[in-house]
């Protein structure tokens, strides 16, 4: 009897700690508080190194990206192909997951070297096609070969103008289609430069991913002429905004590119600025810059950082 007895004892004491740690748990969850007082605590912290959302498509990226394309890669390529793998190690490093490229940047061949030792399923890799193909899955596929993996994450129509490029890539965009379902692409998209082009790339029911020249200092943004296209400065970003919020009504991801203006803001309250612009559009899932020191991306994440905790 006193065996039993003092089991059922240290049964119904054991019962009492997890039942008193249950209720304290709870008490201390925001959602058992009273709304008034969950609503009050603190949000995030958002970072340039988020891992973020590309729209509907479930991608995570990170939210600042790493431009591969400057000076069509050249910028990045200048200091050798050692330094530039040591440069996207040590992005990868702070956080940057998000690498973008193309065919016609000079990076493009070596993104398997650059990416080698990295996790893939944490790395989010943009690439781009420059023209239609008459063999167009082989040169879709040629973009995991020359990467050296299984899939890219996003494929671009690269540096469209026209308003009807929809029509001229339209066999082109089947191969996409048939590249995803094959599990070559994870999204695609196309990256513009014109309004018209911009505005057909909105209207098409096909494009995921819109990559989209965005600053407040109007360099090299869409414009209505392609003449128009490349003005260093002064062009208007209204009606880019305007496609921005139509494209981001339809549920597609945006990425902001031409941060700092193609590479001409020397001056960091110029950089600051923009990136403070491009934070403040809900509607801009991640920006891309291209970098070529670690000095850059340093300032880049610490400007964004900041910029963060005050839009």
């Amino acid at each position: 009897m006193k065996d039993s007895s003092r089991k059922r004892n240290e049964f119904t004491r054991r019962q009492f700690i997890q039942t008193s740690a249950l209720a304290g748990a709870a008490l201390l969850s925001p959602w058992s508080l009273p709304r008034s007082i969950a609503a009050d605590a603190p949000a995030a912290t958002r970072t340039a190194t988020d891992q973020v959302t590309l729209g509907n498509t479930g991608i995570k990226l990170s939210r600042l990206g790493f431009g591969l394309g400057s000076n069509n890669g050249r910028t990045q390529l200048a200091c050798g192909k050692d330094a530039f793998v040591d440069l996207v190690h040590y992005a990868y490093d702070q956080g940057i997951t998000y690498l973008d490229t193309a065919e016609s940047y000079v990076t493009y061949g070596v993104i398997a070297d650059a990416i080698k030792g990295l996790p893939r399923e944490k790395l989010y890799i943009q690439s781009k096609m420059e023209r239609p193909s008459a063999d167009a899955l082989a040169a879709i596929d040629r973009h995991r070969k020359v990467f050296n993996t299984d899939y890219v994450d996003s494929l671009l129509v690269h540096c469209q103008t026209s308003g009807l490029w929809t029509d001229t890539w339209k066999q082109t965009m089947d191969a996409f289609n048939e590249a995803k379902s094959r599990k070559w692409i994870r999204a695609m998209g196309v990256s513009c430069h014109t309004l018209p082009a911009l505005r057909a790339s909105v209207a098409s029911d096909w494009t995921e991913v819109h990559l989209v020249r965005v600053n407040p200092q109007g360099a090299y943004l869409d414009a209505e002429a392609e003449r128009d296209n490349w003005r260093a400065i002064g062009g208007n970003v209204t009606p880019v905004l305007e496609q921005i919020k139509a494209t981001k009504a339809k549920g597609r991801g945006v990425i902001g590119m031409k941060i700092c203006g193609n590479g001409t803001f020397r001056d960091p309250a110029d950089r600051e600025k923009s990136i403070r612009f491009a934070m403040a559009q809900k509607e801009i899932d991640a920006v891309v810059i291209g970098f070529k020191s670690r000095a850059e991306i340093d300032e880049a994440i610490a400007t964004t950082n900041r910029v963060l905790k005050e839009v």
